[in-house]
């Protein structure tokens, strides 16, 4: 989430007149993420968050993620549910945006991941995959291992017309740059990388993996929590039809890490326990684990990287995510042989 198009008090009190939620009394911006600005909405009937769609959501692509989010809470998954208008319209358009209104959930995402929410989370990510085989529509992911090349030539262009904006202090957070910043380095090492996933990356007409309907992006923002127990799992719009494993590998990288970037295992083994209380993996499954992993690591740090170069410098409300955290992660996978690295 973040805030890339700023709307008028005065804007919003005329679009939210084609619903049934009330009349305006507050609302904000959201800085937390990078992809859509949104914004909490409170009225005078309840509370509700406002996303107008921008950057890489494709706008044809929208009804898509609105009705996945329908069939989920249909079957018990809890998330977002879009808001109709008096005329049963979800998708509107404000701002020169195409534009949804999403019901409000309780609850709030941890800042700290401890043990205790990492079996919840790998419960509900086996839900949410086992409730999308029911969702028939199809949907490519974008960001998979296709367009990672064209990132990467993207992030080595972009940095010959503009400085990369890593400041010292996360330079050495990062911990990734023993005798000082080499570009040439850096990008060689993600080149070399990207061949090898790119290589053994299994493809989807062929492969034994399962494939359906993913999260893509179950970060720990994107899942709020009431007294240890989730309340629900936002930000669906990078959802897609992909290898339900590759979730879970998403997940590791996103929950499994501290900010020294060590691996904790026992966050790792809770999280698969969990998922396969509900849906146990498969031997193909583990065994593409750690080439998954990478793939993931690989994603973020392409996307992170990109943003952190591409993003505007002033207007908007936007918090941007230190991409090198991702260098480290790619790392560490790499080392790993088998399923066992990761408490399998």
């Amino acid at each position: 989430m973040a805030v890339y198009t700023n709307i008028t008090a005065e804007e919003l009190r005329f679009f939210l007149e084609s619903f049934d939620i009330g009349t305006l009394v507050s609302f904000r911006g959201i800085a937390e993420g990078i992809e859509n600005s949104n914004f909490y909405v409170c009225t005078s009937k309840g509370h509700f968050i406002l996303t107008l769609y921008e950057k890489r959501v494709n706008a044809q692509e929208l009804p898509w993620f609105l009705g996945f989010m329908q069939h989920l809470a249909s079957q018990g998954v809890i998330c977002p549910q879009p808001v109709p208008d008096r005329q049963g319209q979800t998708l509107k358009e404000l701002a020169n945006r195409p534009a949804a209104i999403t019901t409000f959930l309780s609850g709030t995402w941890p800042r700290v991941v401890t043990l205790e929410h990492c079996r919840p989370l790998g419960r509900v990510l086996a839900q949410l995959h086992l409730a999308g085989q029911n969702y028939p529509q199809e949907r490519a992911n974008s960001l998979s291992v296709g367009a990672w090349s064209t990132l990467l030539l993207s992030c080595v262009q972009g940095v010959k017309t503009m400085p990369l904006r890593f400041d010292e202090s996360q330079r050495v957070k990062s911990g990734f740059f023993d005798s000082g910043f080499s570009e040439s380095g850096f990008f060689h090492e993600l080149s070399e990388a990207l061949s090898h996933i790119q290589a053994l990356w299994p493809q989807k007409d062929s492969s034994l993996l399962p494939r359906g309907q993913i999260h893509a992006d179950l970060f720990p923002d994107n899942v709020f929590f009431h007294h240890h127990e989730i309340s629900g799992i936002i930000d669906f719009y990078f959802a897609c039809t992909d290898f339900l494993a590759y979730d879970i590998a998403i997940c590791l990288n996103a929950w499994c890490f501290s900010e020294e970037t060590a691996f904790n295992t026992a966050f790792a083994c809770q999280i698969l326990q969990g998922y396969e209380e509900l849906r146990p993996l498969e031997r193909a499954e583990r065994q593409a684990l750690p080439l998954l992993a990478q793939g993931a690591a690989m994603r973020f740090l392409l996307t992170r990287l990109y943003d952190w170069i591409h993003a505007p410098i002033t207007g908007g409300l936007v918090m941007l995510k230190d991409p090198l955290e991702y260098l480290a992660r790619l790392r560490f996978h790499q080392k790993i042989e088998d399923a066992h690295g990761y408490g399998v």
